[in-house]
């Protein structure tokens, strides 16, 4: 039993499925017969010329109609409203404004809805053709033969039906190569590198034909759209709080009534939240045992005095932008005292003066020591990334 288990973790399943995957196709081309894995593969590749000829239109009707939809979007009225919204209407307006703010997701939506319309049109005008080739096959088959194809035919069907099973294996290849291009100091990584057939595939097609474009430009294209992604989910927050209660915004000017500039104001803003809002532990628990997330408003949190570190964030910002501040909420990972990280929620806020973004945590207040930018900020918080 030990040797099996020990068999069993020597063997990569990278390899074994690369195999199987010849292996099946192999077998089905020689129950198939000539013909019928020559129509099989004549098929898969009508779709695969489809479907690169759907990619590239739809990438070039998207970088065409980019710039013109940014100026469309950018004509209509889309000031998020002072009030509070509907779900419908927090949708729309994340949507739209997103689309219009943010390339990558304006690019991204044209780029799929292009690649659909482009995809069924190619295939309403390939399919009939197949069709009529595929019937036409089919009637010329029955008439040589009746019941399983020959030695012959079955032979030539392997054959055929192993270029169909290569044909799939360098796909899942070509897909393994860019999850280990993303994440390559990954345990996964290093088991998927291990595999022979993986490398062979990898090193010998996949490189030659992508050359550096996928080690170099895809890494890079994943952190703009991280970047992106962190951009669309401070706008969620933007549409939900847009609202600015009367209560809150009074409070607000009361708080930094003394603050001479942003720093100031800023400042004063970190600690009144930080010092007034009691981190709501029940709250916590409540979704690490049954799963249960309690969402709560900025509203609810200034009448509560109680939230945790998102609540915290998003009421700073509520409170920054009823005096006339430019805040963030920001989203990621914090440090939990014992080694690790956990998710977390902060702030940043611009200053005016400094002409600069900085950072702040108002939920750490508590915790004591300072947290409105200091030095080794990055070190204890890192952004969604």
């Amino acid at each position: 039993m030990n040797g099996l288990m020990d068999a069993a973790e020597t063997v990569n399943w990278i390899t074994i499925i690369l195999v199987v995957t010849l292996a099946m196709s192999a077998i089905q081309g020689m129950l198939r017969g000539a013909s019928s894995s020559a129509r099989h593969l004549m098929l898969m590749v009508a779709e695969a010329v489809a479907t690169v000829l759907s990619l590239l239109l739809a990438w070039k009707l998207a970088s065409w109609l980019s710039p013109q939809a940014q100026a469309w979007l950018a004509s209509l009225p889309l000031d998020i409203p002072d009030e509070e919204l509907g779900w419908f209407k927090q949708l729309y307006y994340t949507l739209m404004t997103g689309m219009r703010d943010f390339s990558l997701l304006r690019y991204g939506i044209l780029f799929v809805l292009g690649y659909g319309i482009v995809k069924q049109v190619l295939c309403r005008i390939i399919d009939p053709i197949m069709d009529g080739w595929v019937a036409d096959s089919l009637r010329n088959e029955d008439s040589r033969r009746r019941g399983g194809p020959s030695f012959i035919s079955s032979v030539l069907g392997g054959i055929i039906g192993m270029v169909t099973g290569a044909g799939r294996a360098l796909l899942i290849i070509a897909a393994l190569f860019i999850a280990v291009t993303l994440f390559p100091q990954t345990p996964a990584a290093n088991y998927i590198q291990a595999s022979g057939l993986y490398q062979k595939g990898a090193n010998q097609v996949i490189k030659p034909v992508t050359g550096d474009f996928l080690a170099s430009s895809l890494p890079v294209f994943t952190r703009a759209v991280e970047q992106e992604f962190s951009n669309i989910l401070q706008r969620k927050y933007e549409v939900l709080d847009a609202r600015i209660p009367d209560d809150i915004a009074a409070a607000a000017k009361e708080v930094t009534a003394k603050g001479g500039n942003d720093e100031e104001k800023a400042r004063l803003l970190y600690r009144w939240v930080g010092t007034r809002v009691q981190y709501d532990w029940d709250k916590v628990t409540l979704y690490e045992t049954k799963r249960i997330w309690k969402e709560q408003t900025p509203d609810e949190t200034f009448a509560t005095k109680k939230g945790v570190c998102i609540d915290y964030s998003r009421l700073y910002a509520v409170m920054a932008r009823s005096i006339g501040l430019d805040v963030k909420v920001v989203t990621g990972l914090g440090y939990d005292g014992r080694g690790g990280y956990g998710p977390h929620a902060w702030n940043e806020v611009y200053l005016s003066e400094t002409q600069q973004w900085v950072p702040l945590d108002s939920t750490w207040v508590s915790s004591g020591g300072n947290w409105f930018n200091p030095p080794n900020f990055n070190e204890t918080h890192i952004r969604e990334t």
